[in-house]
């Protein structure tokens, strides 16, 4: 039942990975977070280097991201017009991305950070996102108004120039923050292989007063492309793509992704955020006491 990876350079369960890559594809296609966020994580608890863990796992967000769109655009649920606005920061966030991981793998680094950004970003949103969702989900169940995030409502974004009407999600707001959203989303794509959809999806909801199903929708067209591009590129400049483990991952992530968006439309989007900080903070936890605790082996020896 083992199969050797090539770049990874370690023999493992094909059943276990594919069942990973389902479950990331499930996530993805349910909650428009691409799934990298419990993907890369789960390949290094499983024992795949950071580095590799982090760039091969952009081949099957790319993929995932890519059956979800698909599913979102039949059904009118995808602002093009806003997806190629961030494309634009994501192409360039993803090679400035990539050369940033280049470098700090080069240090020796790689391992570390990558560890040390999940705690603190997982963290930081999943603790956020839980205690907004379980308030809208409770004045939900009151028939209570929400109207600190209805749509429509200005804020600060809205007064940015620079501005572009969206009809698709009709909204009338500047390109910059939309732009610098994908610039993240590209770096975040390239050095931790999360698709960076667990800032983008929140971000577009609470400050561009999107819907949530539209941003979900925008979301994965955004992701496969910059997905796409952030694999070719880690695979040219840094060798960390091993395709053995990238197949497994996409075949289990687009299985996943189609079961994913079935269920996603039969719930409300306030569940949906709840079950999205869950699983954002128990990766978190699980991450911290993995740095905490001491490793079984303390020296590594690693040839140049």
């Amino acid at each position: 039942m083992d199969i050797y990876l090539p770049i990874a350079q370690l023999s493992v369960n094909w059943v276990v990975i594919l069942a990973m890559g389902t479950t990331a594809g499930f996530l993805s296609g349910m909650l428009g977070v691409s799934g990298g966020f419990i993907m890369t994580p789960l390949l290094i608890f499983y024992g795949i280097p950071s580095g590799v863990a982090v760039a091969t796992q952009a081949s099957p967000i790319s993929a995932a991201a890519l059956v979800g769109a698909l599913a979102k655009s039949a059904r009118d649920s995808v602002d093009f017009k806003m997806g190629f606005i961030l494309l634009i920061g994501g192409i360039v966030g993803s090679y400035v991305g990539v050369d940033i991981f280049s470098y700090l793998q080069r240090l020796g680094q790689i391992d570390f950070v990558v560890k040390f950004s999940y705690v603190l970003l997982l963290g930081s949103v999943g603790s956020l996102m839980l205690v907004e969702s379980a308030q809208a989900y409770l004045a939900a169940r009151r028939g209570a108004p929400l109207p600190s995030h209805a749509a429509g409502r200005h804020n600060w974004v809205h007064r940015l120039p620079f501005k572009m009407r969206f009809r698709a999600s009709r909204l009338y707001v500047s390109a910059i923050p939309i732009v610098v959203l994908g610039f993240l989303v590209g770096i975040m794509t390239a050095i931790l292989g999360t698709g960076g959809a667990f800032l983008l999806v929140p971000a577009k909801i609470y400050l561009l007063r999107m819907r949530t199903t539209l941003a979900v929708g925008t979301s994965q067209f955004q992701m496969c492309i910059v997905a796409f591009i952030t694999t070719f590129t880690h695979a040219v400049t840094d060798h960390t793509v091993d395709i053995v483990l990238g197949l497994m991952l996409i075949v289990g992530g687009v299985i996943g992704a189609q079961m994913g968006v079935r269920l996603g439309t039969r719930m409300r989007s306030e569940q949906l955020r709840i079950v999205f900080a869950l699983l954002v903070l128990a990766i978190a936890i699980q991450l911290v006491i993995t740095l905490v605790r001491t490793p079984t082996d303390i020296y590594t020896l690693v040839l140049h």
